[in-house]
């Protein structure tokens, strides 16, 4: 049973999380990461997260992409944006998850997935200094396709107005990472006989596709023509 003050948030030192009720790691906390380190590495490593919220008593779970600058995440996405925008003060769980690999242990009650996540909370606020907003805008872009930003024509003041842009700080996170192979290599059940071991996930980009209307003979930025058949970060 957890005492009274097991509510009151911990102090975070400036590289180490905050210890909070909601980020207390209850279950698994083996593979629970305390550093800001941790985070940034969960974060960097991808570009779509889920969000969830609740509106109008209803729970939503929405996918869209983000951008962290290493103490906020920007994001933004139709359903998710009008809902909290129309509900200023509304908290959120934003999660971002990397699938690493299927741990395949000799029962399948030891199963199980290597994989690293992060769970932000918090209340989001609407960005609406334009200069904010092409920042967000632009860290968001950067964090999907280093190097687009400059290359592509940026938003014009009307897209900009059109554009909702979501800003969540990083002061209230949790982090869980799981590696290695399964726990009952030392149990009863090494005595069967039985293959154990992981599987790997490796995400990884293909060839790039012209748009079909492009001009003959343009070439692609060197951004990106650098990438097909490189691995997305956080490859093993």
């Amino acid at each position: 049973m957890e005492s009274a003050d097991d509510a009151v948030p911990s102090p975070a030192s400036p590289r180490r999380l905050a210890e909070t009720d909601r980020t207390r790691h209850r279950r698994l906390r083996e593979q629970g990461r305390h550093d800001r380190d941790a985070l940034d590495a969960v974060l960097s490593a991808g570009f779509v997260c889920h969000l969830g919220v609740v509106v109008d008593g209803t729970p939503l779970v929405v996918p869209t992409v983000y951008g962290a600058d290493g103490s906020t995440v920007y994001f933004h996405g139709s359903v998710a944006s009008r809902s909290l925008t129309a509900s200023p003060g509304a908290e959120v769980c934003l999660t971002v998850t990397h699938v690493d690999g299927l741990v395949l242990a000799r029962s399948v009650f030891e199963h199980g997935v290597n994989y690293r996540s992060a769970m932000v909370f918090g209340t989001p606020r609407p960005v609406t200094d334009p200069e904010e907003k092409l920042a967000g805008l632009g860290c968001l872009t950067e964090q999907a396709a280093p190097g687009q930003w400059d290359y592509a024509r940026r938003p014009s003041r009307k897209e900009l107005a059109a554009t909702a842009l979501l800003a969540l700080p990083l002061d209230e996170a949790s982090v869980k990472v799981r590696t290695g192979p399964p726990d009952d290599g030392d149990g009863p059940d090494a005595e069967l006989g039985l293959w154990a071991g992981v599987l790997p996930l490796h995400t990884s980009w293909g060839p790039l596709r012209p748009d079909p209307l492009l001009p003959a003979g343009l070439a692609p930025p060197a951004h990106l023509a650098g990438r097909p058949g490189t691995a997305w970060p956080g490859q093993r």
